[in-house]
């Protein structure tokens, strides 16, 4: 940020009412408008909509907000149901689900993703309150508006299907207050649009109502700031994302903290949820973005300029150092023998920075214009290192996520590269996946579509096609079962060293397999490009089934 960015806004003149809070990262006092007459006057519906459960279209109690972004009230979330064909990850909590009660959704949810959202719920504790007391003020001072339903085919400009019915009353308060009667009474859809006429009252006029609403919502606006704070970078939510325990951050300081650790920070649960984030698979919370672009617009704007600003700045070069060596894997260590002066200076700086790197296989070129190394990698980051005198070290290193490059060039003689993460499907889409795939197995009358018990033996599929339609649990359990027997053959690739690292966490196991049996690199590359923790124990049952019949 510039230096003249603070001067800027201390000279500056408010052109009206303004809220203040303290910004932790500056030290400074941060300026937002408060909401105007006119705005709650003409977006009276769309700031009443803000607080309006999708599901039952009343004021929104004890809202969660859904896996799929949504927000409903809690006991709009329909009965459970046991969810058939899933056996991974099978955590408590995901054993049953629901149907999503919105409409345009329709996706399952687990139980156990839906939690009490905090931060919505606080504003909408804050707003029915403020609410409670304008009623009690309108009431005494008989102040009234008439507000009718529109027709659906009238808003769509369709008169001729319109109803005929006149879906009109009288309600205490000004547009804002009579919209919430409406709701709370369950007479006004999410979806469905009003149209007011003020109803003249001797004792005050139209102007002084609007503004006594307005100051009803600009104590919510100003009140409901102060739980808008994300508690990682400790300022206002951008691209909100509220996790299964109901606590948001932004999206991409929840990437940050999820590099380290899977811990919510705010509540230290463990969190089933991919570390990459893809807005695909994990949506936003929209109903609190709805919020805040509608409450602190302008401070939103500037989050926005900052962040880009940021973005910008870091896109300028190539972001990751490559180490074109040998294939690694997440979660796996890797030990590398620094001794060429190329990787000695990549090595040193990477400790001098994050203690990040990335490592991709090498590869053969055939023209001028080939990269040597494949495309896809593994961030590593390095957890020990021991120095000689002549400078050679030892590392030891550790996968942290996987990464395609974009593109590449030289820095001091050895290779960087523009990259970008990998990410798996998330673990609702991990389980609709299982679900589709081994509930097809039992449409086509192929078998048994139901998941082995723990105490009996799975079958081994004489082909790859049968792994196809294997639950998730009963790949693991054949992946499991392999190593036991070449553990009982005594094979020399399965020292006791390796078995010490042996996962029992389907996600993490095949990392480990390939990073322990004896096969061509080429072939375990394949797990670098998959997207779910299903494909990659397919394809190590695959090689199981390869071994068995024919050694590489």
């Amino acid at each position: 940020m510039s230096p003249e960015l603070p001067e800027v806004a201390e000279t500056r003149t408010p052109t009206g009412p303004e809220g203040i809070v303290f910004d932790r990262n500056t030290d400074t006092e941060v300026h937002y408008p408060l909401v105007t007459p006119s705005q709650v006057k003409n977006q009276a519906r769309d700031l009443v909509r803000l607080f309006q459960c999708r599901a039952c279209s009343r004021p929104l109690r004890e809202p969660v907000t859904l896996p799929c972004g949504r927000s409903v009230c809690r006991s709009c979330i329909p009965e459970p149901h046991v969810r058939a064909n899933i056996t991974y990850p099978a955590l408590p909590g995901r054993q049953h689900g629901f149907h999503c009660p919105v409409p345009d959704c329709g996706k399952e949810h687990a139980l156990g993703d839906c939690a009490v959202d905090v931060i919505l719920n606080k504003a909408v504790e804050r707003m029915a309150a403020e609410i409670r007391n304008a009623m009690l003020e309108a009431t005494q001072s008989n102040w009234s508006t008439h507000i009718a339903v529109q027709d659906s085919w009238q808003v769509a400009g369709v008169a001729s299907l319109q109803d005929a019915d006149d879906h009109s009353q009288v309600l205490s308060g000004g547009r804002l207050l009579a919209t919430w009667n409406l709701v709370e009474s369950g007479l006004l859809d999410f979806d469905a649009e009003v149209s007011y006429k003020d109803v003249s009252t001797p004792s005050v006029s139209a102007d002084e109502i609007e503004l006594w609403e307005t100051d009803h919502v600009r104590k919510v606006q100003v009140d409901a700031r102060l739980e808008m704070d994300c508690q990682i970078c400790y300022a206002l939510f951008y691209d909100p994302l509220t996790t299964a325990c109901g606590h948001t951050f932004c999206r991409s300081c929840l990437h940050r903290i999820l590099d380290h650790s899977r811990y919510c920070p705010i509540c230290r649960r463990k969190l089933a949820i991919n570390p990459l984030l893809s807005p695909s698979s994990y949506p936003s919370n929209g109903r609190l973005g709805k919020m805040i672009e509608t409450f602190w617009t302008d401070e939103l704007h500037s989050r926005r300029q900052a962040l880009e600003a940021e973005q910008t700045d870091r896109h300028r070069d190539f972001d990751t150092a490559l180490f074109i060596c040998t294939l690694s894997f997440p979660l796996m260590p890797t030990f590398l023998h620094v001794f060429e002066p190329r990787y000695r200076l990549m090595i040193r700086r990477a400790l001098e920075g994050d203690g990040t790197f990335g490592m991709v296989l090498p590869r053969r070129t055939y023209g001028s214009g080939d990269a040597p190394f494949y495309e896809l990698g593994t961030l590593l980051r390095v957890v020990n290192v021991q120095r000689f005198p002549d400078g050679r070290s030892l590392i030891e290193t550790k996968g942290i996520s996987r990464f395609r490059v974009l593109r590449h060039g030289i820095v001091d003689g050895y290779t960087v590269g523009r990259t970008e993460r990998i990410e798996d499907v998330s673990v609702e889409e991990e389980e609709a996946l299982e679900a589709a795939e081994v509930g097809s197995e039992a449409r086509d009358g192929l078998g048994a579509s139901k998941s082995t018990p723990d105490d009996e033996e799975v079958r081994m599929p004489e082909t790859v096609a049968g792994l196809e339609v294997l639950p998730t649990r009963s790949l693991m359990r054949i992946a499991a079962a392999f190593v036991e027997r070449m553990r009982a053959q005594s094979v020399p690739w399965l020292t006791e060293r390796v078995l010490e690292m042996y996962p029992e966490d389907p996600a993490v196991f095949p990392w480990w397999f390939a990073s322990m049996l004896p096969v061509k690199d080429q072939e375990k590359y394949r797990l670098l490009g998959t997207a779910s923790v299903r494909e990659r124990l397919k394809i190590c049952c695959a090689w199981i089934l390869e071994w068995e019949s024919n050694r590489w």
